[in-house]
C-alpha cells in the first residue's frame, strides 16, 4: 500500500503513473476503486475561473479608501461579490449590500444602474440564486453580506472571529444588525453555516482546489480565500486594499519602497494592516480586492490589470517607484 500512494504523491497528472495505479488498484479490488483514480484525476486538475461580479456604485470620501488620500473629496467606488465556475457547484464570495438604502446608516449613497446588482450579475453566467451552493465571506460588513438571505439552501462560510467581531459593537454600523441577526439564525439551521478556527487551524481546504487564510487585517475575522485556477492561484483578499493604484502602484504618501498604504478604514493596527497587505501580495498569482479591478502580481509587484474575469485579458501596469 505504501508503494502505491508514493506513485500518486509525486505527480499526479503523469499518464504513466495513472496508468500503473489503475493496474495496481484494478488487481488489488477487482476494478472497484477505478472510482477513485477518477476522482484523482479531477482534483489534480482542478482549474476555476472567477467572475467579477459588479453589485453597485458607491459614493464615499476619497481618504476612506486610501489614508488620508484627497481628504473631503467623494468620488466612486466599486461594489464586487466574485462568482467562481468550474467546480461541482457555483460558489459566490460575498453578496454585497441588502438595498442602497442602508448605506445611509454610513453617510455614503449606493447606484445600481443598468445590469448591475447580484441577481443580474449571475444571470450573465447562466446562474440563479438556486444553483449557488456555498456563500463565502470575506468579512461580514455592510457592503459584503447583505444578501445572504437570498441563499438559503446554500452553506455560508465564514471565520468564528468574525461572526464574534460583527456582533461586537467596535466597528459600529458598518456591520448592520440584520446582517448580524441572519447570521446568528444560520447557527440553528441545520447545514446552513460552517464556521472556520483559521487561527488556530492554519489555511483550511475547504473545498477542492479553494484555500482559507487569515487576512491578518482591515476586520478582525477577516480572510483570503484562495482559488486554483488555470494560470495560478487568486487570492480574494476582501478590503485590506480597496485602491489597487494609490495603495499598490504608486502609494500615497509612502517613501519606502514596497511598502503599500493602508486603507482609511480598519480595525486593526497599521503594522498589521501592511503586512497584510503584504501577506495577499505572496498568496498568489492574481489579487482580487472588494471594490477595484483584479490584479496580476509579480514579485510582490502589481505588473497587470484584469476586467471582468480571472484568467482573462489584460492590460500591462509600470511599476512606480517612491519619488521625492
Amino acid at each position: 500500500m505504501r508503494h502505491q500512494l508514493s506513485i500518486l504523491a509525486p505527480d499526479p497528472d503523469s499518464d504513466e503513473r495513472l496508468e500503473l495505479l489503475t493496474n495496481l488498484l484494478t488487481d488489488s479490488s477487482g476494478g472497484s476503486m477505478i472510482a477513485v483514480l477518477a476522482l484523482v484525476r479531477e482534483g489534480a486538475s482542478m482549474a476555476y475561473e472567477i467572475k467579477v461580479l459588479d453589485l453597485i456604485d458607491i459614493e464615499v470620501e476619497a481618504s476612506f479608501l486610501v489614508l488620508a488620500h484627497k481628504i473631503g473629496n467623494v468620488t466612486r467606488a466599486k461594489c464586487w461579490s466574485y462568482l467562481i465556475l468550474g467546480g461541482e457547484d457555483a460558489i459566490l464570495v460575498d453578496t454585497g449590500v441588502s438595498s442602497p438604502e442602508i448605506l445611509g446608516r454610513l453617510g455614503m449613497t449606493g447606484f445600481v444602474e443598468g445590469d448591475q446588482g447580484l441577481e443580474s450579475q449571475l444571470a450573465k453566467h447562466g446562474v440563479s440564486t438556486g444553483d449557488v451552493r456555498y456563500v463565502l465571506h470575506t468579512h461580514t460588513h455592510i457592503d459584503h453580506a447583505g444578501q445572504d438571505d437570498r441563499f438559503p439552501g446554500a452553506t455560508g462560510i465564514i471565520k468564528r472571529s468574525e461572526l464574534e467581531y460583527s456582533a461586537s459593537g467596535l466597528m459600529g454600523a458598518q456591520y448592520p444588525p440584520e446582517y448580524v441577526k441572519h447570521h446568528i439564525d444560520r447557527l440553528h439551521s441545520p447545514g446552513a453555516l460552517r464556521l472556520l478556527d483559521l487561527e488556530l487551524s492554519g489555511p483550511d481546504e475547504i473545498l477542492p482546489g479553494i484555500v482559507c487564510e487569515v487576512a491578518g487585517g482591515h476586520t478582525e475575522g477577516s480572510m483570503n480565500i484562495l482559488v486554483e485556477t488555470g494560470e495560478g492561484t487568486a487570492c480574494i483578499c476582501g478590503d485590506i486594499v480597496y485602491d489597487v493604484q494609490n495603495s499598490l502602484v504608486e502609494p500615497y504618501h509612502v517613501m519606502l519602497e514596497r511598502e503599500p498604504q493602508v486603507t482609511g478604514n480598519h480595525g486593526l493596527a497599521k503594522r498589521q494592516e501592511r503586512a497584510a497587505i503584504k501577506k495577499a501580495l505572496n498568496s498568489g498569482r492574481f489579487l482580487l480586492t472588494g471594490h477595484d479591478n483584479p490584479a496580476r502580481i509579480e514579485a510582490g509587484r502589481v505588473v497587470a490589470r484584469l476586467a471582468d474575469s480571472v484568467p482573462g485579458p489584460e492590460v500591462l501596469v509600470e511599476p512606480a517607484v517612491p519619488v521625492a
